[in-house]
């Protein structure tokens, strides 16, 4: 089932092929048809806003998949009471449950940490040699502190504290369930879906290195855009392809089996003395093919911008499991 947020009112949709289904709005179509009752508790037997819908669990996964099935043939509608839509016809916005915290894993990918080396350092640096040295220490990661996350086709707008702006594409896992002190091989029978996020990224803060920060590199408004949609109950959170392009380019090609640290271990290290709740959005972190770690210095040291960001600049990250995440950058 891939979940959408979509129209001018957020609403929770289903979206099945070229079609987009108003789960709340079709549940009450399908009581009526079905049962011949409109039920009137229907916005609580089946929520419209995304962060009712997850915390609803499998009772209101189960009454989605009830609409879907009794809408399978019908066809897009045009008059108000419509519950289907073209999906060319709708706005998608970011499935994110508003105010939800988004933490982000760092260093997860060996190539890219081998990548990021070598160009800091002038010095090669493999990726079985990176993949060591992150293993030999904790996980580490930061959380995104926003209340804007941009969706699919939502403009990026560069930020003017840079100089060197960067992307990295993303998988990440939406919970569905409350955990603490995980155990690591049990840790995803709290993940209720999957989607593709971009970690927009500033190369050149100029933030002091400290161990608790503000971490202006990693938040602004737009520094996440995640989408298209939801992917639930159906994908492999350990098995998901990404590609990232550039204006048309490929830059990253990756799959989540890369990484050092598994979502597991991840939640195992967080959720000591912390609880996991219904929405949290955990990142997968990136692999190789960023600006930053495909970039080397010039011979007087500098660092070209060649490969960061521009505006206009079209960034595609994009999954066949789970769909594509365009998003343009714009000028301030």
């Amino acid at each position: 089932m891939k979940i959408v947020v979509f129209g001018p009112d957020y609403r929770v949709g289903a979206w099945e092929g070229d079609r987009v289904i108003d789960l709340s709005r079709g549940f009450a179509r399908y009581r009526w048809e079905k049962h011949g009752d409109a039920d009137t508790q229907e916005a609580a037997q089946m929520p419209s806003e995304l962060a009712a819908f997850i915390e609803g669990g499998d009772a209101v996964l189960e009454r989605a998949r009830q609409v879907i099935e009794h809408l399978a043939t019908e066809g897009p509608g045009t008059s108000a009471d419509a519950v289907v839509f073209r999906h060319a016809d709708v706005q998608l916005h970011a499935p994110w449950p508003r105010r939800a915290r988004i933490c982000c894993f760092g260093g997860n990918f060996a190539d890219h940490l081998a990548g990021a080396a070598t160009g800091r350092t002038g010095k090669l640096v493999t990726p079985a040699e990176a993949y060591q040295n992150a293993r030999a220490a904790p996980p580490w990661g930061f959380w995104k502190t926003t209340d804007l996350v941009k969706g699919p086709e939502g403009e990026i707008l560069y930020p003017a504290r840079t100089a060197r702006f960067d992307y990295e594409g993303e998988v990440a896992i939406i919970l569905g369930k409350r955990g603490k002190d995980l155990v690591a091989d049990r840790a995803l029978d709290l993940v209720w879906g999957v989607s593709l996020l971009n970690d927009w990224s500033i190369r050149d803060s100029d933030e002091p290195a400290r161990i608790v920060s503000f971490n202006l590199a990693k938040n602004f408004d737009g520094s996440t855009s995640l989408g298209p949609c939801i992917v639930v109950n159906e994908l492999d959170p350990t098995n998901i392809d990404v590609e990232t392009r550039i204006n048309g380019e490929l830059r990253q090609q990756f799959n989540t089996r890369d990484m050092v640290y598994s979502w597991g271990e991840f939640m195992e290290y967080l959720s000591r003395d912390l609880s996991f709740v219904p929405t949290d959005v955990l990142s997968s972190g990136t692999a190789k093919g960023t600006a930053m770690d495909a970039t080397r210095r010039d011979p007087d040291g500098k660092v070209p911008n060649t490969l960061f960001l521009k505006a206009g600049d079209l960034v595609e990250v994009s999954s066949p499991q789970i769909g594509m995440l365009r998003n343009r950058v714009v000028a301030k």
